[in-house]
């Protein structure tokens, strides 16, 4: 699948608008019902002013979620840990006026203080050299123990024209080099630990691992290699779907942390079109004493957002 430049989905939305308004227009002319004038004039209208407030306004408005996770197997040490949830953010898509919603973004997520920055996956739209004029920008963002981060489907070469195998290999590796230039830890299947004094917290992380045509690489065993069933274990893992799928039944990570469904950029009275495709889409679900959090993320390859405003989200951790 090969994707197009971000603004040209905006002129293409602005003109698929622009004939339907003719459409209407046509049938204030020729038409005979009114009430159907009118269903459609309003549609329409309501049609153009998601799509202008969307692009100009609703991308822009970069929001903060606080949320707290019990658990009593959290070490004593870490009560009140606060990890600051970055996902989704696609680069290639802050271009132009754009790029100030990016450093509002790097400076709301230091000016939360966290004592760890996860990033969970979607760096860029389809190749690393969209990274390279941000390098200075994503270089800013520092938190007490460091960023972690994990890929995504977009970090893999499947959104690319057809390039050889060769240079896909080398499109991975320039990733992983930008990734390990800005200073991030990126987890593939493994995990870091956290100490503060003799007490320690694990964070994991795997690989996508989405369903249908999305890369499915994540390997848990090998992500938590030498864990005991008593170690306090975050899961970062960018697609949600894999947390029913194997996270819950198949380990014993306390907290999983995800993005990807991008909260299907919409919401219409609380309800999400991402609803259609997955069960867990937006915010904390839990299961028993073991939880979920969804990231709508900050970006997108479509730069359009209505009622579903680019988050930034603040976890902070409690011993129960």
């Amino acid at each position: 699948m090969t994707l197009l430049n971000p603004d040209t989905y905006v002129w293409l939305l602005m003109a698929l608008m622009a004939v339907l308004s003719v459409g209407v227009l046509l049938l204030w002319i020729y038409g005979r019902r009114k009430w159907l004038k009118w269903t459609c004039t309003v549609v329409v209208l309501l049609g153009w002013y998601i799509l202008l407030y969307g692009a100009f306004v609703g991308v822009a408005h970069v929001k903060v979620r606080q949320v707290e996770f019990a658990s009593k197997d959290l070490p004593a040490a870490f009560d009140g840990y606060r990890i600051v949830q970055i996902g989704d953010l696609h680069v290639g898509t802050f271009t132009g006026w754009r790029e100030q919603i990016l450093k509002d973004i790097i400076d709301t997520a230091n000016a939360q203080k966290g004592d760890l920055i996860v990033f969970t996956g979607d760096l860029q739209n389809k190749e690393p050299s969209e990274i390279v004029p941000f390098r200075k920008l994503l270089a800013k963002l520092k938190a007490k123990d460091g960023i972690i981060s994990v890929l995504g489907n977009h970090d893999y070469p499947m959104y690319t024209d057809d390039y050889d195998e060769m240079r896909k290999a080398m499109n991975m590796n320039m990733l992983v080099n930008e990734q390990e230039e800005l200073g991030w830890r990126l987890l593939a299947n493994s995990y870091r630990r956290i100490r503060r004094g003799h007490d320690r917290i694990y964070i994991a992380g795997m690989e996508n691992d989405g369903e249908g045509h999305f890369p499915q690489r994540g390997n848990l065993s090998e992500a938590l290699i030498g864990l005991n069933r008593e170690s306090f274990v975050v899961m970062l893992e960018h697609d949600p779907t894999s947390w029913r799928r194997k996270i819950l039944p198949h380990s014993h990570c306390q907290l999983t942390l995800s993005g990807h469904t991008h909260g299907g950029h919409l919401s219409l009275l609380g309800w999400s079109p991402a609803a259609f495709r997955y069960r867990e889409w937006g915010g904390m679900y839990y299961a028993g004493d073991r939880a979920l959090n969804v990231s709508t993320g900050v970006g997108g390859v479509i730069p359009i957002r209505f009622c579903m405003d680019p988050e930034i989200v603040v976890i902070t951790l409690k011993k129960k």
